[in-house]
């Protein structure tokens, strides 16, 4: 009998929602992540740069898209032939993509809306330093809080995204203790195309 009666309040209930606010109770079937915490900011960088979606890498791989946001999310490495074909879309050698040292420590950051400031700054002007760009987006910062924490004017740091230049060694080793990542991966755009 208790059951009945359960079943009975959750029904009033119901048509008490629906009368008032239009709805039912509804439970929802799947949970929308708001944020997602991020393990290999270097691969996101490079995607976020480029403007391409998790899915449409997974597509161009011939993949499944929960393989493509485990690499990014999880952290975890691709097989030989999925490395490969990454590397070869994206244009990047796989120690600065899938850098295991630099994911395994890489600290978990929670991946915030996308910024909007950054997004006008890689498309109205070319950026040559997509991984410095994109990691930019990734923490969601400005090119004047970067550049303010490294210790540099901002349009020297712009002169890195925009013309790829490569900054001296104190810069590079003071970019390199900000983002917690290698500067031969932070300044690889510039020293690969040397």
């Amino acid at each position: 009998m208790p059951k009945q009666q359960d079943k009975h309040s959750i029904q009033a209930w119901s048509l008490i929602n629906r009368k008032y606010l239009g709805k039912g109770v509804r439970v929802k079937r799947f949970r929308k992540p708001t944020r997602c915490q991020v393990r290999n900011r270097v691969l996101l960088a490079v995607l976020m740069a480029n403007d391409i979606k998790l899915s449409q890498l997974a597509e161009k791989l011939s993949i499944s898209s929960r393989s493509v946001s485990a690499w990014v999310y999880e952290g975890r490495i691709p097989g030989n032939t999925n490395l490969e074909k990454t590397c070869n879309t994206l244009g990047y050698p796989h120690h600065i993509l899938f850098n295991e040292e630099v994911v395994r420590r890489s600290p978990l950051i929670c991946q915030p809306a996308p910024s909007r400031f950054m997004k006008r700054t890689v498309t109205r002007s070319p950026v040559k330093n997509r991984i410095l760009a994109g990691l930019c987006m990734v923490h969601d910062i400005s090119v004047t809080d970067v550049s303010h924490w490294i210790g540099v004017h901002p349009g020297t740091f712009r002169k890195w995204l925009h013309q790829g230049t490569v900054p001296s060694q104190t810069f590079q080793d003071q970019a390199e203790q900000f983002f917690r990542i290698p500067k031969s991966i932070l300044f690889a755009d510039a020293m690969l195309k040397k």
